[in-house]
């Protein structure tokens, strides 16, 4: 139960609330989760500006310089200069052996942090364990009620995974150095260890390179980064311990090279820019010796720049209508026994392959590149999902998992930290006895864009309540979690698919079903009938113990077809750090609602010491929006909604025509984080007050929102009648309206546990139907916590 509840509207326009911690990570507000924490004693070592730091063992150049900023920001302190040979430092740094200041994929990153009434010690084997340490205590340096403090502490630590990556696509929308950098602070705080940076695709070159120089001078539209730029991202990341991984998508995704070089095409030129976005037809001859001797000379020019020992060569998405209508390239694979398009790319990978050894740098593709005529040695990078990830571990091959973990989706945060590396297997669930009573339903949900998703899903009722598993077609059957009947005809549940967190809500009539499945906060039509039988499944794939080594870790994926520099830190932050956890945490580390309130912490403390902008940014945005008047209309606005998940967005740009390069992201939409924090309070309160109709303080809680929403109305409308940009947005400010006066009216309606008429339950879902309906690419979330607290009112 709360015992305080406090309103405060920041930047962001997020409402928050204090309510106590959960168990197991404990209330200290660290992100990620340390393996070991013990608290030996009550009571924190009290710090000022006279702070000191000290560092034996190795040279860690400015980084100390760095770590004083820090302080400095996070304490409003100008500390008091530090003098040399510090005898009796605050922060006591010992490394145990100094090794090459370039990271590597086996660096050891371990470290021990002790805070006690004496001082901090940090001591590590390397200087890369030293570095993650010192994120840990800058975390927990605390601004009190009577001072700055580092709360007493006992810290043992090391990540789970070796490889925790993020991708940035800087040839989509190309990403300035500024920002590149700025995103590399963001990693180390979170400890990610691996920028992963997409150089090439169809849509632009951004790698200066110095044998085909007019792969910049034609395919980038004067956006590129110098070989100078290039390297000095290399030792900004190594500083923070970080690798540079760098990408060069072939033979796919290979307009950009078309335009500069088409005589290394499977197609005769000319080639024009590529401005749309998809899957387009352009791919390199494999046949050609020109295009090792391309392949041979960027691979150098890349090992020269970046000395990581991994090199990705993309080798996704392959369209092979290029090399079917080729036929040189059909005769080239009939001698020599190619027997498809995928053997084809096989012998192109193994060139590849031997450049890349040529230059001491092992592979890195996509799901695409693997097959069995490569060597071991090679690294899957998975799009595909668990399946595929664990048919590579299984066959020996190492893994890295990205389904799950795509930041440019808008999802909410407790889905990637629920999105696991290791591929679980069912654990009997759709093993059926005598004594269960088994339903199973075929279903079709049509998408914006491509083919509906289609399958079966399986409800049983057994000795211990309902379970249930869903076969998507085309891929392994999974578990389903949360089975409730909302009435004899209507059903819920809900799964985590590569869509994002995937809740159907179905009404039964006969033999039929319709409803919809709800995709993270958007809603997909469905319908179905009734099966006669249980389909037979195909099982997860579950690599064994010893094959799941295999799997060295992850990356969070921000492509950029929807995203611009202005917005990059929305996009990314503070979402990433909840991914980072999962890579770098225990495996047991679980629980959401712990997750959220540390997220929400670190969501603070990363603006201020690290400089990330996801407020700034949003700020900006709307005061762009605002033309000049004051912003907080629209801050208060965003509280009730948010961007429409999984690829809502996208698919409608494509549908209009829009889905291109030169599409405005200018929209409110794109001001928007991806979950408003708001609404997920709202949440919580709705669920306790439903479950507790004398729980005040959520009842409260609930009205306060509500009551701010509809004195808000005014001046959103103005503001949307006030730029063109903003007009599209008048009705989901009309909606947010009628939704705060029917939430203040079903607050009231459950405190007092009151029930509604059929007609009238009917009349109110169907105003929230109609408000869940996406609209200028947003969603109002808020409908969400109004259901909750509706079918609280049903006449049982």
């Amino acid at each position: 139960m709360l015992k305080t509840v406090r309103y405060s509207l920041l930047t962001t326009g997020l409402l928050l609330s204090g309510y106590t911690l959960a168990s197991p990570a404990g209330d200290l507000p660290l992100m990620p989760w340390p393996a070991q924490v013990e608290r030996p004693a009550q009571g924190a070592l009290a710090i000022d500006n006279r702070l000191t730091i000290r560092v034996t063992g190795d040279d860690l150049g400015p980084a100390v310089g760095r770590w004083r900023e820090r302080i400095a920001r996070q304490t409003g302190w100008v500390l008091m200069p530090q003098a040399a040979g510090v005898t009796s430092p605050t922060i006591d740094i010992a490394i145990a052996r100094s090794v090459a200041a370039i990271p590597r994929p086996d660096s050891d990153e371990s470290y021990r942090l002790t805070v006690s009434a004496s001082g901090v010690k940090l001591t590590a084997n390397t200087r890369f364990g030293a570095l993650r340490g010192m994120e840990t205590l800058l975390q927990l340096i605390q601004n009190g009620p009577e001072n700055t403090a580092i709360p007493y502490v006992s810290i043992t630590d090391a990540p789970r995974f070796p490889w925790r990556g993020l991708l940035l696509d800087s040839a989509r929308h190309f990403m300035p150095l500024e920002d590149i950098k700025r995103q590399l602070d963001g990693m180390a705080a979170a400890k990610l260890n691996v920028f992963h940076w997409h150089l090439t695709d169809d849509q632009g070159w951004r790698f200066a390179s110095n044998r085909y120089p007019k792969l910049q001078q034609l395919a980038s539209d004067g956006q590129f980064y110098t070989q100078a730029q290039m390297k000095e991202v290399v030792r900004y990341a190594a500083e923070r311990g970080i690798r540079v991984v760098p990408e060069i998508d072939m033979p796919g995704h290979a307009s950009a090279i078309a335009v500069a070089y088409p005589e290394l095409m499977s197609a005769p030129g000319p080639y024009e820019m590529e401005r749309h976005w998809g899957v387009l037809k352009p791919v390199l001859d494999p046949t050609k010796e020109a295009t090792y001797a391309f392949a041979d000379a960027i691979v150098g020019e890349l090992a020269a720049i970046f000395p990581d020992a991994y090199l990705h060569i993309g080798g996704d998405e392959v369209d092979d209508t290029q090399w079917k209508n080729n036929p040189a390239i059909q005769r080239f694979m009939q001698q020599n026994a190619l027997a498809d398009s995928h053997a084809l790319q096989a012998y192109f990978n193994r060139r590849l392959e031997r450049i890349l050894e040529k230059y001491h740098r092992q592979m890195v593709g996509w799901d695409e590149i693997y097959h069995p005529d490569l060597p071991k040695s090679i690294l899957i990078q998975s799009w595909q999902g668990q399946d595929a990830l664990g048919e590579v571990a299984k066959n020996g091959y190492k893994g890295i998992l990205s389904t799950g973990f795509y930041l440019d989706q808008p999802q909410y945060a407790a889905y990637h930290y629920r999105n696991d590396i290791v591929p679980q297997g069912l654990n009997g669930v759709d093993t059926l006895s005598d004594a269960d009573s088994a339903q199973s339903w075929s279903f079709s949900m049509p998408r914006l864009k491509g083919s509906p998703v289609e399958g079966s899903f399986t409800l049983v009722k057994g000795e211990d309540g309902w379970r249930g598993f869903i076969d998507f077609k085309g891929k392994s059957r999974r578990a389903v979690q949360n089975i409730e009947w909302l009435s004899d005809d209507q059903m819920t549940f809900s799964v985590d698919t590569w869509m994002g967190e995937t809740r159907p809500l179905l009404t039964v009539s006969n033999d039929s079903i319709s409803g919809y499945f709800l995709i993270g906060n958007t809603r997909y039509p469905a319908s179905g009938k009734r099966l006669e039988a249980v389909p037979a499944g195909t099982p997860p794939v579950v690599p064994d113990a010893e094959q799941q080594k295999n799997l060295l870790g992850g990356e969070a994926a921000l492509w950029a077809e929807n995203i611009v520099a202005p917005v990059l830190d929305i996009r990314l932050w503070p979402r990433a750090f909840a991914v980072a956890e999962r890579l770098w945490s225990a495996q047991d580390v679980q629980d959401t609602d712990n997750m959220y309130q540390r997220l929400q912490a670190v969501d603070g403390w990363s603006t201020v010491s690290v400089g990330l902008q996801q407020h700034t940014q949003q700020l900006q945005q709307f005061a762009r929006l605002a033309s000049g008047s004051s912003t907080l209309a629209l801050q208060i606005l965003a509280q009730a909604v948010e961007p429409a998940h999984y690829y809502t967005r996208q698919h409608l740009k494509f549908q209009a025509g829009n889905y291109h390069q030169f599409e405005p992201l200018n929209r409110f939409a794109d001001a928007l984080p991806a979950e408003s924090m708001t609404v997920h309070s709202l949440n919580r309160w709705a669920e306790r007050l439903v479950s507790d109709a004398e729980d005040t303080e959520s009842a409260d809680a609930l009205r306060h929102v509500f009551t701010r929403w509809q004195s808000n109305t005014p001046d959103a409308l103005a503001l949307a009648g006030a730029n063109y940009q903003l007009a599209a947005i008048k009705p989901v400010v009309a909606q947010v309206d009628k939704l705060a006066a029917l939430g203040l009216r079903l607050t009231d309606l459950v405190a007092r546990q009151g029930t509604l008429d059929d007609k009238e339950y009917a009349s109110i879902q169907a105003q929230l139907d109609e408000a869940a309906k996406t609209q200028d690419e947003v969603v109002i979330a808020a409908v969400y916590p109004l259901e909750t607290l509706l079918r609280a009112t049903r006449i049982e």
